[in-house]
């Protein structure tokens, strides 16, 4: 059987030589119709063989993957796999243990830069609705990231969600878990309020299931741990919420469903939002310290060199 690829254009094959425009385009198009009659008997044929032979088109199949970027990544040493023995150690003595083990329930506050406008605190209004036992609150001038630690470790806050706005929207999200870190700092876009999704399904105050999608490295653990640290480990099934971080080449998409059981075989999922994405820029062992705080991973631009290079 004659390949698909002898139907490309030999090197060098073109009609510039052809001076003429409108004969040079009439020739360029009874080429490519010529060619996908070709492709059309090539396929044609192959159907009848693999009809006669069907392990021909399994075999086919089995090698006609396509090439992604996510399927060609570059691994490094960091990728975890399933069961490694190492990383299930390291999780239960790391800073969210309690919190995992049920010892300790999330208690968050949601504040704002210290500049907030309209769209910043509807979001800042939305995220509220998404974290259960939470607290959105909007930061005064006068009151510092530090103080504002204090006063959450006094109080027994768990977590801090600091909103950062630049233009008039917000762009970076800044996670602070308590009372000792880890600190993590994520640029954030394209961000879309409840208000605005089409066809919004009515939020409820059930603990929704949290799903986490493609977190393979340490540093994707230690970031999708953090996100699940935001969420109590005993979802309320009945409100059939779902609350899902999927990351794809280190953009983590946040979306948020309502699911309703049409059938035994068929599920429709409506959206309640809010929807945004979020990119990690660094993350920071122990408490917010921009000026003297160690830095366990920063993104750098050099970072960008590989397409198939990701670090979540």
């Amino acid at each position: 059987m004659e390949d698909d690829k002898s139907l490309e254009p030999l090197p060098g094959k073109n009609f510039s030589h052809i001076r003429n425009k409108k004969r040079r385009e009439s020739q360029y198009r009874e080429y490519k119709h010529a060619r996908a009659v070709r492709k059309s008997d090539i396929r044609r044929a192959r159907a009848k063989e693999e009809e006669q032979n069907p392990e021909l088109r399994e075999e086919r199949l089995a090698k006609n993957v396509t090439k992604t970027l996510e399927n060609t990544r570059e691994l490094d040493d960091t990728y975890v796999d399933d069961d490694d023995a190492e990383v299930e150690a390291d999780v239960d003595q790391d800073e969210f243990a309690e919190h995992y083990s049920g010892d300790q329930s999330a208690k968050i506050l949601i504040t704002t830069s210290r500049v907030s406008t309209q769209l910043t605190l509807a979001f800042g209004a939305n995220l509220e609705n998404v974290l259960p036992r939470s607290q959105f609150i909007r930061r005064k001038h006068k009151f510092h990231i530090r103080q504002i630690i204090q006063f959450c470790n006094n109080r027994d806050y768990t977590d801090i969600v600091v909103i950062n706005e630049d233009k008039k929207k917000p762009v970076s999200l800044t996670v602070i878990h308590l009372p000792e870190g880890p600190t993590a700092h994520f640029a954030l876009s394209s961000v879309t309020l409840m208000k605005d999704i089409d066809h919004q399904a009515r939020p409820t105050e059930y603990f929704p299931e949290l799903v986490l999608n493609n977190f393979n490295t340490r540093l994707g653990h230690s970031v999708g741990r953090m996100m699940g640290s935001l969420f109590p480990q005993l979802p309320q099934f009945e409100g059939r919420n779902v609350v899902t971080f999927h990351n794809q080449r280190d953009f983590i998409f946040f979306r948020r469903h309502r699911y309703e059981f049409q059938s035994k075989d068929k599920v429709n999922l409506q959206e309640v939002g809010p929807r945004f994405t979020l990119k990690l820029r660094w993350l920071q062992r122990g408490l917010f310290d921009p000026s003297s705080g160690e830095y366990e991973w920063i993104f750098k631009t050099e970072m960008e060199a590989s397409r198939r290079k990701f670090f979540l």
